[in-house]
């Protein structure tokens, strides 16, 4: 395999910097109108989004891609803490400052006397670590397992993280065979209310299963927001094998009956591959 080229340093080295001397000037007051027009939560749906163009570019092996995309996530950190220095709140140099100072405080394996010999104490420190902060933070409300989780995670995501937590102090089923049989519960309990056509009944049956199916994919070792976002880049792959195949006979899709549709979505599983798959 040869090494990828290095593409060459840019004539300042010091671009974070630069970005920052950009933002200021882009906020100023003969600045960009859109900019200076921007809050913390006008931003929000920007950082979400930025975040995810960076899983996808990683998704998609595409590194140059990543290099980009990490810049604009980058820029997002950047926007904000120019707008909380322009409040009076604080600044960009004040949150590398924070960070830093968490790795070191978090990492007492290399920083301090700690020991640590494995990934496995590594992460048993980090959290012990956290809800000491936690607590010196706010000793007025009382802690628990499951602090730390954002409330604005993706509903998987928040389900994973949540299942973990409970499960490091002991809330957990010592194997995977009562978690089958959850699901099948579950699934059960989403028929018998369906049956009942009781609207609020069923999404709660419905969200009790996936989280269920969530347990299933953490006893698995599997991240349930990847499987899921690996089924939905299969589901675009051959839904558009389907439009070309249909275009090649002078047809749209909605031109066709259903078992028409389902005879090249069969064809398709078998042209495209499934292991892996990542190009939209």
């Amino acid at each position: 395999m040869s090494t990828p080229t290095r593409k060459p340093a840019p004539e300042n080295p010091d671009s974070f910097r630069r970005l920052v001397e950009i933002m200021d000037r882009l906020l100023a007051p003969d600045g960009c109108p859109w900019d200076r027009e921007q809050t913390h939560a006008t931003l929000k749906p920007h950082v979400v989004e930025e975040a995810y163009e960076v899983c996808e570019a990683i998704d998609d092996g595409d590194l140059d891609e990543l290099c980009t995309e990490l810049g604009d996530l980058g820029l997002q950190i950047v926007f904000h803490a120019a707008l909380a220095r322009r409040e009076g709140h604080f600044d960009v140099d004040e949150v590398y400052h924070r960070i830093c100072e968490k790795l070191i405080r978090r990492h007492p394996h290399v920083f301090a006397e700690t020991t640590a010999e494995d990934p496995e104490t590594v992460l048993k420190n980090w959290e012990r670590i956290k809800r000491e902060e936690r607590a010196e933070k706010t000793p007025e409300k009382p802690p628990s397992a499951l602090d730390g989780v954002p409330v604005a995670l993706p509903g998987l995501q928040r389900a994973h993280r949540l299942q973990g937590k409970a499960a490091k102090v002991g809330f957990d089923w010592a194997t995977i065979g009562p978690v089958w049989q959850k699901i099948h519960e579950e699934i059960d309990e989403l028929r018998e209310e369906h049956e009942k056509l009781d609207r609020d009944k069923i999404e709660g049956e419905l969200g009790d299963l996936f989280f269920a199916l969530v347990n299933l994919a953490r006893f698995l070792k599997v991240d349930p927001e990847q499987a899921l976002q690996r089924t939905n880049r299969k589901f675009i792959r051959r839904f558009h094998y389907l439009e070309e195949r249909a275009r090649e006979q002078g047809r749209a899709p909605d031109e066709m009956t259903l078992e028409e549709m389902d005879a090249l979505w069969e064809e398709s599983k078998k042209k495209l591959p499934e292991q892996g798959e990542t190009l939209i």
